[in-house]
């Protein structure tokens, strides 16, 4: 096949909603990418992190001989956390206006990313919090340039306009969506995630996988988010147990990046419904949950209620990690037992007990779904109406 002979070193150029240099040694795009600040005029840009991966991966050492080279002032907040706080968005943007930034360059996974998407928008409105801004307080147009160096394969939010973050006060994870988010530009270089761990690997992974689920099977579906939707789940099946084997496989790293990429472009277009709005409740209660893990634990239930109303787009995207279907709605519990088999394989045991939930709190996290503001959004998407009946049900069976 022709993907065998392609040359994962020659970095090409995806357009999407944002600009994206994919490839080996994308990386070094960003002395280019400080020439064209520089030429707009930035003079100091807010750097948003976390603790380690910037600098253990050697983005930073890029960044910064770039940086240095172009005369660019660093104001440098490392504060984002796994499952980012609205309290860690206000404090990187107050870091902002005291430095006078005129744009963000994010490090990261979709936490350090997200938190520079949501400081964009605050520091393009004065006055504003984070708390307002996901409650849907005020709609922004506008927001300061955001350049994000990915350093995952899953989340996709380096190509698309969403964001969350965690209110620990409510319990409450929104999300928001709005074009003013798209980064300016983006970098997927797959030699910076080789020292991703197993579980980052598997994780981040099976993100990927449950955001073309939902695209393709949302009331918003298109044929794009469908297509897109095989082409990730193939991708994956195929390339992350090579990955989980020999973590500096960087074929492998390089065709998971573009799968997550892919699948960050298809739920743009297509949205998302049951997995993600059920599981932003999972890790706002317990934000040291992996958003993938929390994800792989509600899946095979909720392929199990949505079969039957999406068997063909199922049975057509499904194969590579739910073996051959036949598009019948009462295959839906083999289709089920297909992905739940599937994850069992590449290491995600774990159902909604192991990581740490009892059943009595499945009223607490039915309520939440219902309750946090932009999920309700998500469940209208569904294609099964999104009770609090079926919502408490894939909970309860998710143990």
């Amino acid at each position: 096949m022709w993907e065998s002979n392609t040359d994962i070193h020659r970095v090409c150029e995806i357009r999407v909603g944002s600009r994206i240099y994919f490839g080996c040694g994308a990386v070094n795009k960003m002395h280019d990418v400080a020439e064209e600040m520089k030429q707009r005029g930035i003079g100091t840009v807010l750097c948003i992190t976390g603790r380690n991966a910037y600098r253990a991966t050697g983005a930073w050492d890029v960044v910064s001989a770039a940086f240095d080279e172009k005369g660019l002032k660093v104001a440098h907040y490392d504060g984002a956390t796994p499952n980012p706080t609205m309290d860690q968005v206000n404090d990187a943007a107050a870091m902002g206006r005291e430095s006078g930034a005129q744009a963000i360059l994010a490090i990261g996974g979709g936490s350090p990313i997200d938190t520079g998407k949501s400081a964009a928008i605050l520091l393009a409105n004065p006055g504003k919090t984070a708390q307002q801004l996901y409650r849907g307080d005020f709609i922004p147009t506008e927001a300061l340039p955001l350049v994000a160096i990915n350093l995952t394969h899953g989340t996709g939010t380096e190509a698309n306009r969403f964001a969350v973050a965690t209110d620990l006060e409510t319990q409450h994870k929104p999300a928001i969506a709005y074009d003013c988010i798209y980064p300016w530009i983006s970098i997927d270089d797959p030699a910076l995630m080789t020292s991703l761990s197993k579980h980052q690997t598997l994780a981040t992974s099976v993100d990927a996988v449950n955001h073309v689920i939902e695209a393709a099977t949302t009331t918003a579906a298109s044929p794009f988010s469908i297509l897109t939707a095989r082409e990730t789940i193939r991708l994956v099946a195929e390339h992350l147990p090579a990955a989980l084997k020999d973590p500096n496989d960087l074929k492998a790293r390089y065709w998971l990046l573009y799968a997550a990429m892919l699948a960050g472009t298809s739920f743009d277009n297509g949205l998302l419904h049951f997995t993600h709005a059920l599981e932003h409740p999972l890790s706002a209660v317990r934000p040291d949950l992996s958003h993938g893990i929390g994800l792989g634990v509600l899946l095979p239930s909720i392929i199990k209620v949505i079969y039957p109303d999406c068997a063909e787009v199922l049975a057509d995207i499904l194969p590579p990690i739910a073996g051959d279907l036949s598009g019948k709605p009462e295959e839906a519990e083999r289709a089920a037992l297909g992905v739940h088999s599937w994850l069992e394989s590449i290491g995600l045991t774990e159902h909604l007990g192991d990581v740490g939930f009892t059943q009595d709190q499945v009223p607490l996290l039915t309520r939440l779904a219902f309750d946090t503001p932009s999920l309700g959004a998500l469940l209208s998407c569904a294609p099964v109406k999104a009770t609090e009946s079926v919502v408490s049900d894939i909970y309860s069976s998710s143990f």
